[in-house]
């Protein structure tokens, strides 16, 4: 049994992070300020007694004795990115630093959960983790971008001059229960649309590009990349290879949900990028990780998630 840390324990990627993690035989201390995180997410686990709940904000310092961290801290939708965003910086940035920290105090292992935002609006497709990116550091999702790309930064900074023991993972588009119902991301906001009846929207023509990761898929690569040795520290990509334009999903989820909503076009919105798709060479050569879960498959569960929470 190991003790184990996840910040943002309490989110959508952390909870599931944290159930994955007691069902191994783990002890879990999860962290969360519930910016965007719910108890309710993690209400399930909380008469497990290896399961430990603290109210904590990581721009701030934390102590404790724990043998791995997990930082997943950070609001990852763009409606809640942004709706702070000198926050939403200062918790990819001092987040970051206050758990590297903890790790070199303690000795640690620490993974760091990136994104592909800090890819940008690619330029390459698919996208490598050599690739550096085509990102605006001064638009409205810059905060994220930019945060996320310099909390990299850190997490090797540490490791070449602290020997930090690290883990970084870029994770693409990831969808399942706990998401958010007003999180404003393209699935959670289609099925809610769908499953109410009204008009789906649609920023842009549509034909955007994503790769949807069903979170179970996700977690599975974030727990194996944690077990690799030291000397393998990414960037490694997660995400699903197989890519759908925003409207086929739209009308994915309108033929899963039975619905009578209609695709309703609105205008782009600035420094959307208009392809996303990660190359997971890495991940299947170094981790033999892959996703396996089919997108209409992943939906199906996902939509009877936020079909009881509208009930």
């Amino acid at each position: 049994m190991k003790k184990i840390l996840v910040t943002g324990g309490a989110g959508f990627l952390g909870s599931h992070l944290c159930e994955a993690l007691l069902k191994q035989g783990h002890e879990v201390l999860c962290l969360d300020n519930y910016f965007t995180g719910s108890k309710l997410n993690i209400l399930h686990l909380m008469s497990n007694p290896f399961f430990e709940l603290v109210r904590h904000d990581v721009t701030q310092p934390f102590e404790v004795e724990v043998d791995e961290i997990y930082n997943l801290a950070c609001p990852a939708s763009p409606i809640h990115y942004q709706q702070d965003p000198i926050k939403t910086i200062n918790t990819s940035v001092m987040g970051a630093i206050n758990m590297l920290e903890l790790a070199k105090q303690l000795n640690c292992k620490i993974l760091q959960t990136s994104t592909s935002e800090v890819y940008g609006d690619p330029t390459i497709h698919p996208q490598t983790e050599e690739y550096w990116g085509n990102v605006n550091p001064i638009g409205i999702r810059s905060c994220y971008d930019e945060g996320k790309r310099c909390a990299e930064t850190l997490f090797f900074d540490y490791y070449r001059e602290r020997q930090v023991r690290i883990k970084v993972v870029r994770i693409f588009n990831t969808y399942g229960p706990n998401m958010h119902p007003n999180d404003g991301r393209v699935v959670s906001n289609f099925i809610i649309q769908a499953l109410r009846g009204q008009d789906i929207t649609i920023y842009g023509d549509g034909s955007q590009t994503r790769s949807f990761c069903y979170c179970d898929d996700l977690i599975k690569g974030l727990i194996t990349m944690m077990d690799t040795p030291d000397n393998i520290t990414g960037p490694i990509n997660l995400g699903n290879p197989t890519e759908f334009t925003i409207r086929q999903l739209a009308e994915i989820i309108i033929e899963l949900t039975g619905s009578s909503s209609k695709i309703k076009f609105l205008p782009a919105v600035s420094d959307d990028p208009q392809k996303r798709k990660p190359d997971i060479s890495k991940a299947k050569d170094i981790l033999q990780w892959e996703p396996t879960v089919e997108l209409r498959a992943g939906l199906v569960k996902t939509i009877d998630y936020f079909r009881n929470r509208i009930e």
